[in-house]
Formats: C-alpha cells, structure tokens, sequence
C-alpha cells in the first residue's frame, strides 16, 4: 500500500474496531463479538480500489484463508471496503451476489456472510429508524463467520432467537442522540 491508501487502511481498521468496541460489544448488540475480540481472534481485512471489481475474488481468498486456519487462531474475518460501494442498495445487491459466489466455492454450510453499511436500511423502514444501527458500520463491510462458532455460541446463549428484539430495544432507548454520541462513524478513531 502507498501513502494515502495506508492511512486510509489505518483509519478504516481503527474505526471499525472502534465502531466494534463501542456499539456491537459497547451496547451488546453480538454477544458472541466480545470473545472473539478479547482474543484476538477477528481478523481485518481491507480493500482499497475505488470499484468493487475483484472484491468478491477478496472475499473468497479471505474465506479460504479463514477456512485453512484453527478457530482458536481466526474466529472471524471483517472484510472492510471504504472506498466503494457507497450506496446502500449496490451493496445490499453485491452482498447478496457475495452469497451466491460462497455458496458455489463450497462454502455453503462453512460461513455465514453478514452484512454491515453506514446506510444499512432494513426493508419497512425509513432511513432514520434507529433499528437500522444494529448493522450500521462506518464503512461497507462484509463478515465471514464459521457456521460452527455460530452455533456453538447459539447453544451457549439462553435465547438467542431474542437477540435482535433485544437490540431493537436497546436503540430505542439509545436513540438516534445516544447513537450519534457514541461517535462510531467514518474518521471517528482519531489519533
């Protein structure tokens, strides 16, 4: 990586592992995200290029990479893409190509693909509903998740079909003030 692209690299992983610390664990929307983080066990993946040309050939080399390492060494890969894919419906579109594209690689039943955007804008929703922070991230982002460590934690966690009503309560009360203070957007790792 040169110059710009570096300090972008390094923004975009120190946000999002702000945004992860402060929202997704901070909050409780995962959690299983705090496991996983104390052991450093999420691996952050970036990709620079202004277009999202070959981000699904990154994604299926992260997925390899992921499936060719122990748990106990990578849970999990956060693919961040800050500079493409800005509008939230190309992205929704691309994620659900993403899937498609895993599925054919054989990795159908390995991962889970989840998606996170700083616009992510749940179907029946207006834009500003407070319910669409659980999968707002400061950049777009794709996340591969072992299917395995899913369902363990799943096992291990007394209701875990609640967890998204939960959430939607927590924003609630959060509000869109709340969410604004936690200061989990674009630029907000500041050094």
């Amino acid at each position: 990586m040169t110059g710009a692209a570096t300090i972008k690299a390094i923004q975009a992983e120190a946000d999002t592992r702000r945004w992860l610390e402060r929202a997704v664990i901070g909050l409780n929307l995962c959690p299983f995200a705090k496991a996983v983080h104390v052991k450093a066990q999420i691996h952050y993946a970036m990709y620079l290029p202004a277009d999202d040309a070959t981000l699904i050939e990154m994604l299926l080399a992260e997925a390899n990479e992921l499936a060719a390492l122990d748990a106990s060494v990578r849970d999990t890969t956060l693919l961040i893409a800050p500079n493409t894919l800005a509008d939230f419906l190309d992205f929704n579109d691309f994620a659900a190509r993403a899937e498609r594209k895993l599925a054919r690689a054989g990795f159908d039943g390995v991962f889970q693909l989840a998606s996170f955007h700083p616009q992510f804008q749940f179907g029946g929703t207006e834009l500003d509903d407070i319910s669409n922070a659980t999968n707002r991230a400061p950049y777009p982002t794709l996340h591969l998740l072992r299917e395995d460590s899913v369902s363990r934690a799943v096992e291990a966690f007394p209701e875990a079909e609640a967890i998204f009503e939960r959430n939607i309560q927590t924003l609630e009360a959060l509000g869109a003030a709340g969410w604004a203070a936690l200061d989990v957007g674009p630029g907000s790792a500041r050094s």
